[in-house]
């Protein structure tokens, strides 16, 4: 009985100090603001900290999360399942764009494991202009429950205005907090306003990290364990010239 009690509160320390470190971590998509038609497109997806460039090696991703689903869609709403396969600290993607307009590429995975009493549900997503950006250049493109998107993510330029649109539940998510990371390091975070969107201007050239998370209160059973919330977090990157 005091070994059974013993491993029992082990396991409770052990998801007390693993929990916040999740949290810290993030999967996030990376490919280029732009494309060309008949031209290999490349996608890569990490997962580690951001701020810190503290990448983790894709054999150490945590229970499930390799198991992640990555759809591309096409200006016209076509969607395609890509296929990737694990790099040494990414998995690597690829599509090929054969109509103009904007691609949008989605990523999502719920956890299989709960943590705690927690479920962790991760999105991710990018866009690719390919010749004119009239066509497809919508957040509602991106059908995860909570996303994010910016129609100045293929022309952001140091000291010029970035502005980026949350969705929840496919609707604007007004007054909620984001986080912009900068290429340093540097973190701010935002509101969105009454439009669900939040503004910054890059100081610096580089990659800039956009975060909204989300904690819903909901109690259910995933795989045979009890939760009473859902962590939902969506990243997009945005690269300034």
């Amino acid at each position: 009985m005091k070994s059974k009690t013993l491993k029992t509160i082990t396991f409770l320390l052990l998801m007390l100090v693993a929990t916040p470190q999740l949290f810290a971590h993030a999967l996030w998509i990376e490919t280029k603001a732009t494309g060309t038609k008949g031209k290999a497109q490349e996608i890569s997806v990490f997962f580690g900290e951001f701020s810190d460039n503290d990448i983790t090696k894709a054999d150490k991703w945590f229970s499930d999360l390799k198991d992640f689903s990555l759809v591309l869609i096409s200006p016209s709403k076509k969607e395609t399942k890509l296929t990737s396969k694990a790099l040494d600290n990414k998995y690597q993607a690829f599509f090929t764009p054969d109509e103009d307009g904007v691609y949008t590429v989605v990523m999502h995975h719920k956890v299989k494991d709960v943590y705690g009493t927690m479920v962790l549900d991760y999105n991710s997503s990018a866009t690719v202009i390919v010749g004119s950006a009239e066509k497809g250049n919508e957040a509602v493109a991106n059908s995860n429950v909570i996303s994010l998107f910016s129609k100045d993510a293929a022309t952001a330029k140091q000291k010029t205005t970035v502005n980026v649109n949350a969705l929840y539940d496919g609707k604007i998510a007004t007054k909620q907090k984001m986080k912009v990371i900068a290429p340093n390091g540097w973190e701010k975070e935002l509101w969105s306003n009454d439009k669900g969107e939040i503004s910054f201007t890059p100081i610096w050239s580089g990659n800039y990290m956009v975060e909204f998370a989300y904690t819903e209160k909901a109690s259910g059973d995933h795989n045979g364990k009890k939760y009473d919330e859902i962590w939902k977090m969506a990243t997009y990157l945005i690269s300034v010239k």
